[in-house]
């Protein structure tokens, strides 16, 4: 009996053995529901992580942008705006404290900090906008003065505005800055600069901002975000409706020349002497546009007559945009070229630019706010251990060919990319926060 047994128990183990082994099929597993191995984190993250996230971006910055004056020859500190001399200069970190990239930066601390409601993003802005409103008057004596005699001297962009990378994106996080209570005293800063962009850029006859380079009478997307934030910041700061007008007029003049309707999006340059425009669709440019609408409709009163125009031109360049993103969540450097590579910076100002839009009620947030998510994902994916933004495309400047644009490098000091990545995290905090993110038949839903 004992052998009968034993015999039995082997031949129900391997009849067990067997059975877990045969291959899973529509009968004896839900396939639908079988674990996938994502190349991206797909589930919502939580709020805590997104912190952690913010923190470790902050972490990083705070000790990269020092905000100090020093003798270049002997590095010892300078506190004193009236001992300022030729050999002055600002302490060398890993950013510079005065780029436009760095305006978009100044934005997405003050972004995260009302978002969480942490008060170092707060601070970090205040030092430093405190420290530059002191430093860029002192620069500006001491330029009348005949001391600095090159054009080679600190906060010069400041000072002295040549171009509209000088002024716009600075000025608008300033005027940001000012009207959250973070500064008081930036005022002459913020009518300097807005002086430039609003009267001293260089126009075409109809009022758009355009640029002398590549090419005679050329106009450069990136423009949208360098001067549009700034003129509607100021349209809110002091009302003078004349800001909000021109802001939307370089919309509309950029939408109608550059805008490819069929595709939802826009070309990166447009050259008037040009009897056929080369359509190259770099992402980050598209960002700065979608950006750069996304900031007017922030501000522009409900009751201006363009307003819709604005509105309807969000959503179709979300339209256009949201077709082109991978399955990894990311958008490629060239958006319709796929064999051009995914690209961190465009992706983190779409999450950000998606997310805030669904959480404005400006285009519906069941459609897209599963598109964010996807991104923001992805983006969290190159924040490094240090809290450095990994495949971050460095500075670029225009081309009529694909190689120039498929053939940009990429580096953790193109500084692109911490101002769109800090946007989109404190974003996406806003967003999971209200908790109608759901996974749905494995999918990632949101429900209204």
């Amino acid at each position: 009996m004992r052998k009968i047994a034993l015999l039995t128990m082997t031949v129900l183990s391997a009849t067990l053995a067997f059975s877990q082994a045969k291959p899973a099929n529509d009968v004896t597993a839900p396939l639908h529901a079988m674990k996938v191995d994502y190349p991206t984190p797909y589930e919502p993250m939580a709020k805590e992580d997104i912190k952690k996230l913010l923190d470790r971006l902050y972490d990083y910055l705070d000790v990269a942008t020092p905000a100090q004056m020093v003798n270049k020859l002997t590095q010892a500190i300078v506190t004193d705006p009236a001992r300022i001399d030729s050999n002055t200069t600002l302490k060398q970190g890993d950013f510079r404290l005065n780029s436009y990239e760095w305006g978009v930066t100044y934005s997405g601390m003050l972004a995260a900090a009302e978002a969480t409601g942490d008060a170092k993003y707060k601070n970090y802005v205040k030092d430093r906008f405190t420290f530059m409103g002191t430093w860029i008057a002192a620069a500006k004596k001491a330029k009348a003065a005949g001391v600095y005699r090159s054009n080679n001297y600190p906060f010069r962009q400041s000072v002295e505005p040549k171009a509209l990378d000088d002024a716009g994106a600075i000025c608008a996080a300033m005027i940001r800055a000012t009207r959250a209570g973070v500064n008081s005293d930036l005022r002459p800063v913020i009518d300097h600069l807005v002086n430039f962009v609003a009267k001293e850029e260089y126009r075409f006859a109809d009022g758009t901002l355009a640029r002398m380079r590549p090419q005679k009478n050329t106009l450069w997307l990136d423009d949208l975000y360098m001067g549009i934030p700034a003129l509607a910041e100021m349209g809110k700061l002091t009302g003078d409706r004349k800001y909000f007008d021109d802001a939307v007029n370089q919309l509309e003049q950029f939408t109608k020349r550059m805008f490819n309707k069929e595709k939802g999006l826009y070309m990166h340059g447009w050259v008037e002497s040009m009897e056929t425009h080369p359509e190259f669709r770099w992402g980050r440019a598209n960002g700065w546009a979608l950006l750069a609408t996304v900031d007017l409709l922030d501000v522009l009163p409900n009751e201006h007559p363009r307003r819709a125009f604005v509105l309807e031109q969000l959503k179709a360049h979300v339209k256009g945009i949201a077709a082109y993103q991978a399955g990894t969540g990311f958008w490629h450097q060239l958006l319709d070229r796929e064999d051009s590579y995914l690209e961190t910076s465009a992706t983190a100002i779409y999450a950000y630019a998606i997310a805030h839009a669904c959480n404005k009620g400006w285009i519906n947030a069941v459609t897209y706010a599963p598109m964010a998510n996807l991104a923001w994902n992805a983006v969290a994916t190159k924040i490094n251990a240090k809290g450095q933004v990994e495949g971050t495309c460095v500075g670029t400047g225009m081309a009529f060919d694909p190689a120039f644009y498929y053939h940009r490098p990429v580096n953790v000091f193109a500084a692109h990319g911490y101002g769109p990545v800090l946007l989109a995290a404190a974003e996406m905090y806003r967003l999971v926060g209200k908790g109608k993110f759901k996974m749905n038949d494995s999918s990632v839903q949101y429900y209204e």
